[in-house]
């Protein structure tokens, strides 16, 4: 007995320190919390300050799940265009010199700026319609470079979008796409080829800043527009409360992809929630502070698609919304 302790003694020792690297992996891969070092995080917006507040806190809440907590171990260094998107590269280098552990962009626009600025800081995107043929990333599943983050899948879901609203709009034919013409396109022609299988007639209509949409809705109904396509865009986002109104204000059924568009008087919208998205980003930049690389970590899919009618709105414009599409909805405002 006596002859075999060192052997088992040496055994342990052996299996403790294999088990320490796997250990450590385990615990970055499980999001595990940090101990006490300090980071800095930098958020590049193509909106105005402060943006969202809610989709702010959001963030927030993403990284104190995982340990970060603005004030105590964590800086924010917040990055705001203000709508002005040839100042995107002067943010983002600016983000650089300051040394940000990571990046978060919430538009297509400032990732795009965030990557020609670094290729090494981790860069998290939100929302993005296409990370592959945006060449944020190599696929889905292995991003391979220092850019991961969400896409909310829109190119996939615009022809869902336009059968809704031909769904609740009796002899549609007509239809008016709002697009912001400086991110990618990819969007814009999935929407054209959708409205094309759909046998309705598109017409685009363009929108940088808030200050357009006025202008444009006026140019919809003056070409006989019948309903409303909005394309996905961080401007159209923050300015949906606007746009709600001046929909109503035309008498215009809009459809929006995320759920606030119907909040704020739209007739409809599907697509992901927002503010989950926000808070999804804040724990991916929180794994990526832990140790997690971005080349290994998937860009994520919206865990839930919401389709949100609203009644009012409906009633405004004097819509009556077949059963079968209200049994469909996730939320009926009424």
């Amino acid at each position: 007995m006596g002859r075999r302790t060192p052997l088992i003694l040496a055994l342990a020792l052996v299996a403790n320190l294999l088990a320490v690297p796997l250990a450590v992996e385990a615990q970055q891969q499980s999001g595990a919390k940090p101990t006490g070092k300090s980071v800095r995080v930098g958020l590049l917006a193509s909106g105005p300050a402060p943006g969202v507040p809610s989709l702010n806190e959001a963030f927030r809440e993403g990284l104190r799940e995982l340990g970060y907590v603005e004030g105590q171990n964590l800086t924010i260094e917040w990055r705001w265009a203000e709508h002005r998107y040839e100042r995107l590269p002067e943010l983002a280098a600016d983000l650089v010199r300051l040394g940000v552990d990571a990046i978060f962009t919430p538009s297509d626009q400032a990732a795009v700026a965030a990557k020609q600025a670094t290729r090494a800081i981790p860069i998290v995107f939100s929302g993005s319609a296409d990370p592959v043929a945006s060449q944020f990333v190599v696929s889905l599943s292995r991003p391979g470079g220092n850019m991961t983050g969400l896409t909310h899948t829109g190119t996939q879901l615009t022809g869902k979008r336009l059968s809704f609203l031909m769904e609740a709009v009796p002899k549609l034919s007509r239809i008016a796409i709002l697009s912001n013409p400086l991110p990618f396109a990819h969007h814009l022609h999935v929407s054209l080829d959708s409205a094309r299988a759909l046998g309705l007639r598109s017409q685009v209509f363009e929108a940088r800043r808030p200050q357009d949409f006025a202008g444009v809705f006026h140019e919809m109904v003056r070409n006989r527009a019948q309903g409303v396509l909005l394309l996905p865009d961080s401007t159209f986002f923050i300015a949906h409360v606007q746009l709600g109104e001046l929909a109503l204000q035309h008498r215009l059924p809009m459809i929006g992809w995320r759920p606030d568009f119907a909040l704020a008087g739209g007739l409809m919208a599907y697509g992901a929630s927002a503010t989950a998205d926000f808070r999804r980003a804040g724990a991916l930049v929180g794994k990526i502070l832990n140790g997690a690389k971005p080349s290994d970590l998937p860009v994520e899919e919206p865990e839930k698609v919401e389709l949100v009618i609203n009644l009012k709105t409906a009633k405004a414009l004097g819509l009556t919304i077949p059963q079968s599409l209200l049994f469909r909805a996730d939320q009926v405002i009424e």
